[in-house]
């Protein structure tokens, strides 16, 4: 939680508070808390990956629209800089990074 609070710029006691909240929301524990830190448990693996997939979509929304509003515009340039980007956005929906954090 410690380098979550630092990434973030959060107080650590904050990061807490809402990752119990979200585990109460769920009605899972998320993390497995030891004195060297936390483990993903299998909820929260599970949880993680929908929340990548979910920010990929947001992702693949924005790439469109902008798409969209390029070629609107007539300016095919940006709608090419958007397609390249959806296509990178798919590209690191797929890939899913180690979550033992």
């Amino acid at each position: 939680m410690g380098r979550a609070a630092q990434r973030l710029r959060i107080a650590q006691p904050a990061i807490s508070r809402h990752v119990r909240a979200l585990e109460d929301e769920v009605g899972a524990r998320l993390f497995e808390r030891t004195p060297r830190g936390m483990t993903l448990l299998p909820p929260g693996r599970v949880f993680f990956e929908h929340a990548q997939a979910i920010l990929a979509a947001v992702d693949r929304a924005v790439v469109a629209i902008r798409a969209e509003a390029g070629a609107t515009d007539g300016d095919e340039a940006e709608a090419d800089d958007a397609a390249e980007a959806e296509a990178e956005a798919d590209d690191a929906a797929e890939a899913t990074p180690a979550a033992d954090q």
